[in-house]
């Protein structure tokens, strides 16, 4: 990792504050999603068939249809939205190094 940014004769004082400030409110967002998603994975029941009928391989119950409004419906949104959060704060952590850092 480089602090090459930090140096004084690169850039203000000022600006190597408010980009330290920039890296460790996105690398906590980060942190933040990344315990999202860990809570997320051990609250959800398991499920060893993943909810389809194993003779015919379709899930058409009520329940299957509408398993986007329950519990774990909920849960798989949010590891969802939490891994998507997480892959753009990464490209957004590293393009903030690339182009202020160098």
């Amino acid at each position: 990792m480089s602090f090459s940014f930090l140096c004084a004769d690169t850039i203000s004082t000022s600006t190597a504050t408010a980009l330290t400030t920039i890296r460790s409110i996105v690398l906590i967002l980060m942190a933040i999603a990344a315990i999202a998603i860990i809570v997320a994975v051990l609250m959800q029941p398991s499920n060893p068939d993943g909810g389809r009928n194993v003779i015919t391989g379709t899930n058409d119950s009520y329940y299957a249809q509408n398993k986007g409004q329950t519990k774990e419906g909920r849960l798989k949104k949010l590891i969802i939205i939490s891994a998507v959060v997480i892959f753009v704060l990464t490209i957004a952590f590293f393009v903030i190094e690339h182009f202020f850092a160098g």
